[in-house]
């Protein structure tokens, strides 16, 4: 965060300084804004939110005992505070102010913004890993992409800061057009318009009106990344100003993926191409849709100036992303287990599936799905839960493990399916069953819990004397 003292925070968001001597001009913020009193940021700005659950003024001591410069909070806190009315428009304020000043500090500053129905965290972290190798790089925290998220992220940037990467999400029309308004981007992307969230949406046009506010965002010098074989994302190029391309496996994306092959563990290769230049990737990661999110990231790097090898070179660097998200870890036993319990919707589940079953028939090992629910599909949840375990089915996966009552019309779809409506009664059916020679996925929406099966699993001896059904 850019230096500023407490009197300036409380003239840029239009709140009053309490708590502090001389009015503030003497307190100085210098790290970055938080919202968990129990990592304060020294000489941050701690935001005092007053949630459903937890009203964060009630930590504001606690913040500043910790090493935080301030307060902001909607009253006084017994430290020094600015006080405003709505401590989140207040935050907003205070973001856009501040990349004002960082651009004009470091005129070299680019804001690169993603959004899409799925992959836009992994994409966030495959650029901010690109980038990051290229220049210093400030990048969305896992997924924070949300109207709290996002300025918080924004407020990490210093004037060190080449690029700011900002993960978009949304849950209906507006919502980005507002992020944008805060840190409106030099280039944006829009990976895919799907289904998740349709039930807070209302409909799949709706999620593209939505998705495609961040290209309308653009000014005639941006650049909007747009999924060349998404038909509903290759539509919005009419909605922006700037300058318009693209990725793919199509003929006519500006980058485009060709000759993907996994190996035994569903780790992507692949071939990119960008005009006449061309890189053969090796990743790292877990999964077929990786090589997809890697040429998005790509398309976005090659619009902020990066070369195409050095782009292939970094993708070829990243060994994790965000947690939980396609994770594989090996249990000493030779267990492999795949964590993807961060999030979930029907594309995604598919993708982790896909890979599951395509692990079976490289490796010959036994397969077993450990799903719960898929949130936020509307009027579709049930018909989605049902697909799903129809597609475990046809894709030949060994055993299906339904875990909680949101997800129980997966077993409707699927007769051989066990269901256990905890995560603890799941986590001791599947960890007295597993052996060291199979394969466990583990994915749910993020609610679900179901990492905690994973992580069971792998803190296992793997020493199961007992046989029975999962």
């Amino acid at each position: 965060m850019i230096p500023l003292s407490l009197a300036e925070i409380a003239a840029i968001v239009g709140g009053a300084v309490d708590g502090a001597v001389d009015g503030g001009r003497t307190t100085l913020v210098i790290g970055p804004a938080f919202l968990d009193s129990r990592t304060p940021e020294p000489a941050g700005l701690f935001v005092a939110v007053d949630g459903e659950r937890v009203d964060g003024h009630e930590y504001a001591a606690a913040a500043v005992d910790g090493g935080a410069a301030a307060v902001l909070g909607s009253r006084p806190t017994g430290v020094p505070t600015v006080v405003v009315p709505d401590v989140q428009a207040a935050l907003h304020r205070l973001a856009a102010e501040a990349l004002v000043r960082l651009r004009q500090a470091n005129p070299d500053l680019r804001v690169a913004a993603v959004t899409g129905s799925q992959g836009k965290t992994s994409v966030k972290d495959m650029l901010a890993a690109i980038l990051s190798d290229a220049a210093p790089t400030v990048a969305t925290y896992q997924s924070f992409n949300n109207e709290l998220g996002l300025p918080l992220t924004v407020l990490r940037a210093t004037p060190e800061t080449t690029y700011l990467v900002l993960e978009m999400g949304a849950r209906g029309v507006g919502h980005i057009a507002d992020l944008c308004r805060t840190a409106p981007p030099d280039v944006s992307a829009v990976l895919n318009v799907g289904l998740a969230h349709v039930g807070e949406f209302g409909s799949q046009a709706a999620i593209a009106r939505a998705k495609g506010e961040i290209i309308e965002a653009l000014g005639p010098d941006g650049v909007a990344v747009l999924n060349h074989d998404d038909p509903l994302v290759a539509a919005m190029a009419p909605r922006t100003r700037g300058r318009v391309t693209s990725f793919g496996r199509g003929p006519g994306a500006s980058v485009r993926l060709t000759a993907v092959d996994v190996d035994d563990l569903g780790r992507p290769t692949f071939d990119l191409h960008a005009d006449d230049a061309q890189v053969h990737v090796r990743l790292r990661l877990l999964g077929e849709h990786q090589a997809v999110n890697a040429a998005a990231a790509a398309a976005v790097a090659l619009a902020l100036g990066l070369s195409l090898d050095a782009i292939g070179a970094s993708l070829e660097r990243i060994e994790v992303l965000s947690p939980w998200r396609m994770e594989l870890r090996e249990r000493a036993d030779g267990l492999v287990v795949i964590n993807d319990a961060y999030n979930a919707n029907p594309h995604s589940m598919r993708a982790a599936l896909e890979t599951l079953s395509g692990i079976g028939r490289r490796t010959g090992r036994r397969t077993v799905a450990v799903l719960g629910e898929m949130r936020e599909l509307g009027a579709a949840s049930a018909e989605e839960h049902r697909a799903l375990g129809r597609l475990v089915r046809d894709l030949e996966i060994d055993r299906l493990v339904v875990v909680g009552e949101g997800a129980r019309e997966i077993t409707s779809g699927n007769e051989s399916a066990q269901f256990h409506g905890s995560v603890p009664e799941a986590l001791a059916a599947v960890r007295k069953n597993v052996r060291g020679s199979e394969v466990v996925l583990v994915k749910a929406s993020r609610a679900a819990g179901l990492e905690q099966v994973a992580q069971g699993l792998l803190t296992d001896s793997g020493d199961n004397s007992e046989e029975g059904d999962a």
